[in-house]
């Protein structure tokens, strides 16, 4: 009977000293844990990249840089086709003066292929009007007008306009002007006024 009492003693210390066994292992685990929670925690926190002034302030400035430069650009493209519309301007700026002249001298021509006779009063007038026709065509040439459009001169069509056709007779060969029916002008490389035109065939 004592024997069977001293065996449960026995065993009742061992589950006692296993508990307890069970619970230092466990609290062992529990810290291990912690401390390798609190590890990763500090890794995590160290590999987070900080942030650099100095490269923000890098950015911001090529970004300024980059606007400067197109600003610039855009500057001198203005600059450029400011210079090429006042170019033009004023490489064109008689052409409403001679269109408002050309009717003129096309009724002084007009004129002046009338016969004078033997009249002395109308020979000074149509002395008068060729020097008048004379001065006028002087000053279309000075602002860079010129006549377009001669017999024999060879048909263009950025300058003439065809309006009839005859038979290539003479020194006349297909597709040169035959008859002009009324001058063209050009003012600089600009067509003011296509010449009227009967074109050899």
């Amino acid at each position: 009977m004592a024997k069977s009492e001293d065996e449960k003693d026995l065993k009742q210390a061992d589950i006692e000293e296993e508990t307890e066994a069970k619970e230092f292992a466990d609290a062992d685990q529990t810290q291990e844990e912690a401390k390798d929670k609190s590890e990763e925690t500090q890794a995590e926190s160290v590999e987070e990249p900080a942030v650099d002034p100095l490269a923000d302030l890098q950015a911001a400035l090529e970004k300024k840089d980059d606007e400067l430069l197109r600003a610039q650009a855009e500057i001198q493209n203005i600059q450029s086709r400011n210079a090429r519309e006042i170019q033009n301007i004023r490489k064109y700026d008689g052409q409403k003066l001679a269109e408002a002249i050309l009717p003129v001298v096309d009724n002084l021509e007009r004129a002046l292929a009338v016969e004078v006779g033997d009249d002395d009063q109308v020979a000074q007038i149509h002395k008068g009007v060729e020097i008048t026709l004379k001065t006028l065509k002087q000053a279309l040439t000075t602002n860079g007008i010129q006549e377009v459009g001669q017999v024999g001169d060879d048909f263009d069509p950025n300058t003439m306009q065809g309006v009839q056709s005859v038979p290539a007779e003479g020194e006349i060969k297909a597709d040169q002007v035959a008859t002009v029916l009324q001058k063209g002008y050009v003012l600089q490389d600009r067509v003011i006024r296509p010449a009227m035109v009967a074109v050899g065939q």
